[in-house]
């Protein structure tokens, strides 16, 4: 059986979580800890009290699930039921490609949660800077959307922001005209047309500059060759020169994410077991609309470690 890590990004925390990773495995315990020392602030008391309003802040929330999935992996190769699973891939959406270099080794803790908390909060002030959104639009396929964009655009930016499995892309750009496109999705019979809770428009080029800060951060931090292959979202290839990693991490902020066509390629090498490690199941719903065979198992809580 080959199987693959996969890390969820922005969106999948809730007030709670890991916190019984916290109390019952002490490698847990200690990443948690550490965490609140790298980021100067109570992370972890946000994780597991919030309030929420907090939490779900860009620049808490992208640190938080990172934290929270880096503790979930260390729980599970510290416990008997998956101590010695090895992947043959990794991969994660977003923020989760940051959790998937680190489990692959190709970033330390430390150099990989700075890094984060760098990318949110550039990304947090790009987004106070304008009035923009994103838009889920469910029940259409790809072409059907691309049309919608590029109905709606006018004279603003919108782009597709994240292409999660069929029928479902997130499009990303001004709000006036993410208004414009949620009409003409609902005017064309979509299933469901949901403005997500974020800042702002993420994947589009309105995030320039928060790229162009996060470069310098990027070009600082010591990326080292991944032990395993790593999917990138940005082309869905695997890279081993940290020089093309950075620059895909680089990219990935003002680019669309092909989380479908990551996960193709993943069944297409043989891989027959996803293994979603973080807070939520969201990317084993979307493995549910993408191949419905596939194995998929989740780790985000103690009961998730029990034989």
């Amino acid at each position: 059986m080959s199987t693959a890590f996969v890390f969820p990004g922005q969106g999948s925390q809730y007030v709670g979580m890991g916190e019984d990773l916290y109390t019952q495995y002490p490698c847990a315990h200690e990443l948690f800890d550490r965490a609140d020392e790298i980021v100067g602030y109570k992370l972890t008391e946000l994780c597991f009290a919030g309030p929420v309003e907090k939490l779900n802040a860009t620049d808490v929330q992208q640190p938080a699930v990172f934290v929270a999935s880096a503790a979930a992996l260390a729980s599970a190769r510290a416990s008997s039921k998956f101590r010695d699973f090895e992947p043959a891939f990794a991969a994660g959406l977003s923020l989760g490609e940051y959790t998937a270099y680190y489990a692959a080794g190709a970033l330390d803790f430390e150099a990989a949660l700075r890094l984060v908390q760098a990318r949110a909060r550039f990304m947090q002030e790009a987004a106070q800077a304008v009035d923009s959104a994103m838009v889920a639009l469910v029940g259409l396929d790809d072409e059907k959307a691309l049309q919608i964009i590029e109905q709606a655009r006018g004279g603003d930016i919108l782009v597709a922001a994240n292409f999660n499995c069929p029928g479902q892309m997130v499009i990303s750009g001004h709000r006036s005209a993410c208004e414009r496109a949620a009409k003409l999705a609902e005017e064309a019979e979509a299933m469901k047309v949901l403005f997500l809770d974020v800042a702002g428009a993420f994947h589009s080029p309105l995030m320039q500059p928060a790229a162009d800060r996060l470069k310098a951060v990027l070009d600082e931090t010591d990326f080292k060759t991944p032990r395993i292959p790593v999917i990138a979202n940005v082309d869905c290839e695997m890279h081993n020169n940290p020089d093309i990693i950075r620059e895909n991490l680089y990219r990935q902020v003002t680019s669309a994410t092909y989380w479908s066509k990551s996960m193709q390629k993943l069944l297409d090498l043989g891989v027959d077991e996803i293994v979603e490690i973080g807070p939520k199941r969201t990317l084993s719903g979307f493995m549910r609309r993408i191949n419905r065979r596939t194995k998929t198992v989740n780790i985000a809580s103690v009961d998730d470690l029990k034989e």
